[in-house]
C-alpha cells in the first residue's frame, strides 16, 4: 500500500452525484448464479426494504440525488442497479447479462435511459453486466473480466466513451464481479483485494493508482468492496471494519451502512447503485 497521504487532511468531495436505485419490491433469492446465493438461506424482505431505504436516505443525506427505476416481476436481481448499464458523459452502453435469470434487465435499464431524455443509449454487443465490471477511474475505466464480462468488451467501451480502458482478469469466482474486489476513492486512490486478480491485473492497478489500499480478506469477505465513493465520504459496508479504519486513516469520511440482506444474492451499496454521470 502506498501511504503518501496517509492520516492527512480531509478529502474533497467533487460534488454533488446522481444515483440509479431500483427498490427490493421483488427481491428474494430463488436460484443460484454465484457462490454467495442460496436459496435456502431465506431473505428478510422487510429488513431489505429497511435496509435499501437506509441506502437511499444516506446518499440524500450527503448531499446526492437519487432516481427510482420501477422494479419488475420475476426480477428479483433488478434491485442491483449498478449492473443495469454504464453512463459516463450522458451516454449509456446498455448490459448483456451472463445468465437467463437476470437477461430481462438489460431491456428494463435501456427503457428507462430512453424514458428519461438520454439521446445516446447503447446496446452491447458484448457481454458486460454494466458497472459490475465497468469502473470508471477519472482518467480512465477498469473494466473486469473472468466470469460475468467478455475481455473484448474493453474495445466497446473505449469507443463509446473515448477513454483508455485498463483490463483486469479476475480469478476468484467469490469476486466475480470487478465492484466486488476494487472501490475508486479519487482519481489517484483505489482500494482492493489482490487476491481476486492474477498477476497482471494487481500490476496494472498499480501502475495506474499512486495511492492503493491493500483490503484484508476479512473484509473482502463481507463484501467491504463493495462501496461507493464521491471523493471525500465512502459508503461501506458496516461490517467491513479494517478496511473502514485504512480508508478513514487515508483521509475520506467512512460511512457505514448495514446492507446484511443483500449479501445473500452477493450484493452491497454498490451493486445497488448505479451512478448517472
Amino acid at each position: 500500500m502506498t501511504t503518501s497521504q496517509e492520516g492527512s487532511a480531509q478529502r474533497e468531495s467533487k460534488g454533488a452525484r446522481t444515483y440509479l436505485m431500483c427498490p427490493p419490491e421483488y427481491f428474494t433469492v430463488t436460484y443460484t448464479i454465484n457462490p454467495w446465493m442460496n436459496p435456502d438461506d431465506p431473505v428478510d424482505l422487510s429488513l431489505a426494504r429497511r435496509q435499501w431505504e437506509q441506502l437511499r436516505d444516506t446518499y440524500q443525506s450527503l448531499g446526492h440525488t437519487v432516481r427510482i427505476v420501477d422494479a419488475e416481476p420475476d426480477l428479483p436481481d433488478m434491485v442491483f442497479a449498478a449492473n443495469g448499464a454504464t453512463v459516463i458523459d450522458g451516454k449509456v452502453l446498455g448490459s448483456r447479462f451472463k445468465y437467463a435469470e437476470r437477461a430481462a434487465e438489460g431491456p428494463a435499464y435501456l427503457n428507462w435511459f430512453r424514458q428519461h431524455g438520454y439521446s445516446t443509449v447503447v446496446e452491447a454487443q458484448h457481454m458486460n453486466e454494466g458497472e459490475g465490471d465497468i469502473v470508471f477511474a477519472a482518467r480512465a475505466i477498469i473494466a473486469g473480466h473472468g466470469f460475468r464480462s467478455d475481455e473484448a468488451v474493453s474495445g466497446e467501451v473505449a469507443e463509446l466513451f473515448g477513454l483508455p480502458v485498463i483490463s483486469v482478469r479476475l480469478v476468484n469466482p467469490h469476486f466475480y464481479h470487478l465492484d466486488t474486489a476494487l472501490i475508486v476513492l479519487d482519481p489517484d486512490t483505489a482500494a482492493y483485494y489482490p487476491g481476486a486478480f492474477d498477476d497482471a491485473g494487481r500490476a496494472a492497478l498499480a501502475a495506474h493508482f499512486p495511492e492503493l489500499i491493500e483490503a484484508k480478506e476479512e473484509d473482502a469477505d463481507v463484501l467491504g468492496l463493495n462501496g461507493l465513493s464521491d471523493g471525500r465520504h465512502v459508503v461501506l459496508p458496516v461490517q467491513a471494519v479494517n478496511l473502514a479504519a485504512q480508508i478513514g486513516a487515508a483521509g475520506f469520511d467512512v460511512v457505514p451502512v448495514d446492507l446484511s440482506e443483500f449479501k445473500k444474492a452477493g450484493g452491497g451499496p454498490k451493486c445497488c447503485t448505479l451512478e448517472l454521470r
